[in-house]
C-alpha cells in the first residue's frame, strides 16, 4: 500500500484572494516506510508573496520569480501521486489550494476520499489538545529542531514520523537528513539504512488496515 505524505506553502491563506502555491513536497510511504522517491518544487505563483506568508516560510518573490511555473510541473507531481493515498495536515488548506491551482488549468480535482487529514486523526486521538504540527512532535518526542521556516519537505519528513505514530505503527529508526544526496536516490539499488527490521505486513494485515481507512474516510466525507 503505498500513500504520499504531502505538504504545499503558498502566498497567503485563502485562494479566494488569489493567493497561489508556491512549493510542494511529497514523500512517498510504502507500507508505512519512507521510500526513496520524493517530488519537490518551487513555483512562480505570479503574483506577490503577502508578508504573513513570508515570514512563515521565508521565500521571497524575487526568488520565486526565476522558479517554474505550476503548468510546468502538474503532469510530473499528479504522476507522481496517481493511485495512491494522500496523507496531509490539516487536508482542506492544501487542497483548496492544490485544487485552485488544477482548475485554472482545467484539470480534475484531487478527490477528498483520497485524502488522509492528519489533523482529523489528531483530534480524534487527542480531543481538546492542540494538534499542531509543532505540538504532536513535542506529543510524539520528534526532533524538529531543523523547522525553522515551514518547508515543504522538512515538515514531509516530520509529518511522515507522526502519522506512523497516529496510526500506531512501530516506526523505524531513519536517517532523513533533507538536502542530503545519500538520503534519496534515483538508483533503485540503493537502500535506505535502517536500525531496525521491518515487518511487512501480512494479506490480512493490509487487508484490514485498508477496512478502517475505508470506513475512516466515508465516515469523514459524510460528516
Amino acid at each position: 500500500m503505498k500513500e504520499v505524505i504531502l505538504d504545499t506553502e503558498t502566498t497567503g491563506l485563502d485562494v479566494k484572494d488569489g493567493h497561489r502555491i508556491v512549493e510542494i513536497g511529497c514523500l512517498e510511504l510504502d507500507n508505512f516506510v519512507l521510500t526513496q522517491k520524493k517530488f519537490h518544487c518551487y513555483l512562480n505563483p505570479e503574483r506577490k508573496v503577502s508578508e504573513q506568508a513570508l515570514k512563515v516560510h521565508g521565500y521571497t518573490d524575487i526568488f520565486l520569480a526565476k522558479q517554474k511555473k505550476f503548468s510546468d510541473i502538474v503532469d510530473e507531481f499528479l504522476e507522481f501521486i496517481r493511485d495512491k493515498k494522500l496523507v496531509i495536515h490539516n487536508a482542506s488548506f492544501d487542497l483548496s489550494h492544490l485544487n485552485n491551482e488544477l482548475a485554472i488549468l482545467g484539470k480534475n480535482k484531487i478527490s477528498q476520499q483520497n485524502v488522509i487529514d492528519t489533523l482529523e486523526l489528531a483530534r480524534k486521538r487527542f480531543p481538546g489538545l492542540q494538534n499542531s504540527l509543532d505540538a504532536l512532535c513535542r506529543r510524539y518526542k520528534i526532533d524538529n529542531s531543523k523547522r525553522e521556516k515551514h518547508t515543504a519537505l522538512i515538515d514531509c519528513e516530520l509529518l511522515s514520523k507522526i502519522y506512523i505514530n497516529l496510526t500506531g505503527q512501530k516506526e523505524p529508526s531513519l536517517d532523513l537528513r533533507i538536502g542530503d544526496s545519500s538520503t534519496f536516490s534515483n538508483n533503485d539499488n540503493d537502500k535506505v539504512n535502517y536500525f531496525r527490521k521491518v515487518i511487512k505486513p501480512t494479506d490480512d494485515d493490509l487487508r484490514l488496515h485498508k477496512k478502517y481507512l475505508k470506513s475512516s474516510l466515508k465516515k469523514n466525507f459524510f460528516n
